[in-house]
């Protein structure tokens, strides 16, 4: 892939798989429930890691947890979680798993009294994803106002794994919030998106 484009610091330069995450994901406005189950579940399973160790078990996640369909997840039972927690392919760290499982059974739940659990998410950022303009790393927040009160409430449902650092990372990779570079050949994808809210 070439690396001649201006891109986010934070990307890098030599991981194949980070910079495709980057140029054609990160930041890009989902409300595709499956997608944003399976950020859901690998945002909390980050935690304390890095993003590229959890990109590079992408797809072993995505066979281990039949292609994020929340349905099948909820369904789980002890047999799964000792499938889950004797896979190598996965974190297999026992608090990651179950809350796994507990966040797929409070999805289902998000889903019956909102009609999607995209229309609950959005609702956080007004239904229209948040353009910033950071010029550097130093600018980027670890949590936000809106992060906060996303985490308080998914806390309140039930989730696990979702405090307000986490739910800030969800919200960037789910385009929520664009938090792009204002040099990085990314940043114009979301900052045309209709309605988008800006800052400066």
């Amino acid at each position: 892939m070439a690396t001649s484009r201006k891109r986010c610091k934070w990307a890098g330069m030599t991981d194949p798989l980070y910079l495709e995450y980057h140029d054609t994901e990160w930041g890009v406005p989902s409300r595709d429930e499956r997608h944003l189950f399976e950020m859901l579940v690998l945002e909390g399973a980050q935690a304390g890691l890095s993003w590229s160790t959890i990109l590079h078990k992408r797809q072993n996640y995505r066979r281990a947890y039949h292609r994020f369909d929340p349905r099948k997840v909820a369904r789980y039972d002890a047999a799964d979680k000792r499938r889950l927690l004797a896979d190598a392919g996965i974190v297999r760290n026992r608090a990651k798993v179950d809350a796994s499982i507990v966040n797929a059974r409070a999805f289902l739940e998000v889903q019956r009294e909102f009609g999607s659990f995209a229309e609950f998410a959005w609702s956080f950022v007004g239904g229209t994803p948040i353009v910033n303009r950071r010029r550097t790393l130093k600018n980027l927040p670890a949590r936000t106002a809106e992060s906060d009160a996303f985490a308080k409430a998914l806390k309140a449902r039930g989730f696990k794994f979702v405090g307000s650092t986490i739910m800030y990372a969800f919200m960037q990779s789910v385009g929520m919030v664009n938090d792009h570079q204002v040099d990085c050949f990314r940043y114009p994808a979301t900052k045309r998106a209709a309605g988008a809210k800006r800052r400066g």
